[in-house]
């Protein structure tokens, strides 16, 4: 069953790869509740959030966290001191909010329209997953780390960027095509032109007249003597 699961989850990191232009390594956002799950109730002090998601993923992936789930994880005091240590040592996603502000918004705002940066997110609040459908999400169920599945909203998407990706090729084949019978027009009717000019004889230049070129006679002269007187 553990193999079959972790087929379907990286089956949908390719969709993403395909589709959404996802890239090794992966960016998970973690939030505080799913850090704190994964320390205390999965892993039993585990820290290596790197491993953990790089293995669903089947590749190399970063946990991130946030200024913003860092106050949030000390404000919930001592029972949550553990996890605000092992959340320091994450990656820290670039969050400009002054003051902080609770880290379900926190990731809200970094993952809004399309998620221009490529975020995975880790969490196990309900609502938070219900209303980021724009990303993939990861969650505990039990013991088990899963990946949600593709939303209607990614595959109806992924769709019409294909659709749109497929009408641009038949344009642009449709320009090629064009552009290569404009170029071999010019071609076929100048060798046409060749075939269908009669032939002329060209009258070449002629030497000159051997008889011209004969040195003229000289003609004796003759004295007439006048007649005696």
């Amino acid at each position: 069953m553990r193999v079959k699961r972790q087929k379907r989850y990286r089956k949908a990191v390719r969709f993403l790869k395909a589709s959404f232009g996802f890239r090794e390594p992966f960016k998970v956002l973690c939030d505080g509740n799913f850090q704190h799950s994964v320390l205390h109730n999965i892993r039993k002090g585990s820290e290596d959030f790197d491993k953990l998601l790089s293995q669903a993923l089947g590749g190399a992936a970063k946990a991130f966290t946030t200024r913003c789930i860092n106050a949030e994880l000390k404000k919930l005091g001592t029972s949550f001191s553990d996890t605000l240590n092992a959340a320091r040592k994450l990656h820290l996603a670039k969050c400009d909010h002054e003051p902080a502000k609770g880290g379900s918004e926190c990731l809200e705002s970094l993952v809004e329209s399309f998620n221009p940066e490529h975020f995975f997110v880790a969490t196990q609040d309900g609502d938070l997953r219900q209303k980021l459908r724009v990303v993939r999400i990861f969650f505990f169920l039990k013991t088990s780390l899963c990946v949600e599945p593709p939303s209607e909203f990614q595959q109806q998407f992924a769709k019409e960027e294909e659709s749109k990706r497929e009408s641009l090729k038949c344009r642009e084949q449709r320009l090629l095509s064009h552009t290569s019978e404009d170029e071999e027009l010019p071609k076929r009717s100048k060798s046409l032109m060749v075939r269908d000019r009669p032939t002329f004889k060209r009258k070449r230049a002629k030497g000159p007249n051997p008889l011209s070129c004969k040195k003229k006679k000289q003609v004796p002269e003759v004295r007439v003597l006048s007649s005696l007187r």
